[in-house]
C-alpha cells in the first residue's frame, strides 16, 4: 500500500539514522521508498529541509503529495520553501485529494515541536511492522497515512456549476437590452476564464499524477531486476 510516512526524532543525528534505516529497509526489499526528506523544526518555530531526495526517481518534490506535506508541516516558512520549489499552490487541496487529512497533519504537528527533526517519506509497504520496529528502536515516533488516488468529483461538480451559470448568463445576454449586454458579456468572459483555468489545473494534476505513477513503476521494475539478478 502506498503511504505517507512521517517519523519524528529528538535530534538531527537520530533522524539521519532513521533515514539510513528506512533506505536499508528499501534495499532489503521490505518496503519501497519513492522519495524522502529530512525536515528540522528550529527553536524559533521555523522549519528547514536538511536533506531531500529531489534528484531521486520521482524527480523533484514539486507537484507531489510528499512535497505538499513537507510544505504544510513547515508552517509559514515551509510554505515559502514550497513556493520556491514550485509546489506551494494548492498544497492543502492536493493532500486532501490524496487522502491526507487535516487530522494527520495536526497529529504530526503536535509532536514535531521546535528542535525536533522528522523523516518524511512516501513509501510502499505491505505491512507496518518492519518500519515500526526499526524506527521505534532508534527513538522515532511513527505516523502514517494511506494515500488514495486523486479525487476529481469536487472539481467536476465545480465546473458543472460554472457551466450551468454560463448557460443562464448566455440566455440572459440573448434577451437583454443593448445597455445591459456589455456587462453580461463581461461576466460571461470572466466565467469562461475561470472554467478554462479549472480545466487546465485538473489537466496539470492528472499529468503530474501520471508521471509519478510511471516513475513508481520504473522503481519497482528496477528493484525486481536487482532481486532477480541476485537470485541467480
Amino acid at each position: 500500500m502506498d503511504r505517507m510516512l512521517v517519523v519524528v526524532f529528538d535530534n538531527e543525528s537520530k533522524a539521519y539514522e532513521g533515514k539510513k534505516a528506512l533506505l536499508q529497509l528499501d534495499s532489503e526489499g521490505s518496503i519501497s521508498v519513492y522519495g524522502y526528506a529530512v525536515v528540522a523544526k528550529n527553536a524559533d518555530g521555523t522549519a528547514s529541509i536538511k536533506q531531500g531526495d529531489d534528484a531521486g526517481p520521482l524527480g523533484t518534490l514539486a507537484g507531489t503529495a510528499l512535497g505538499s506535506l513537507i510544505g504544510v508541516l513547515g508552517g509559514p516558512v515551509g510554505l515559502a520553501i514550497g513556493a520556491t520549489a514550485g509546489f506551494a499552490g494548492g498544497m492543502t487541496g492536493d493532500l486532501l485529494n490524496a487522502g491526507v487529512g487535516d487530522d494527520f497533519i495536526d497529529d504530526v504537528s503536535k509532536v514535531l515541536l521546535p528542535t525536533k527533526v522528522a523523516v518524511v517519506a512516501e513509501i510502499e509497504e505491505d505491512w507496518t511492522t518492519p518500519v515500526d520496529t526499526r524506527m521505534e528502536s532508534i527513538g522515532g515516533v511513527v505516523f502514517r497515512r494511506a494515500l488514495s488516488d486523486v479525487v476529481h468529483q469536487v472539481h467536476q461538480e465545480n465546473v458543472a456549476s460554472m457551466k450551468a451559470d454560463m448557460v443562464q448568463l448566455k440566455a440572459e445576454h440573448a434577451q437583454a437590452h443593448a445597455s445591459r449586454k456589455a456587462k453580461l458579456q463581461e461576466k460571461i468572459n470572466q466565467l469562461d476564464s475561470k472554467i478554462q483555468a479549472q480545466l487546465q489545473a485538473a489537466k496539470d494534476r492528472r499529468q503530474a499524477a501520471e508521471r509519478t505513477a510511471q516513475a513508481k513503476v520504473q522503481i519497482l521494475k528496477a528493484k525486481a531486476g536487482v532481486a532477480e539478478a541476485a537470485a541467480r
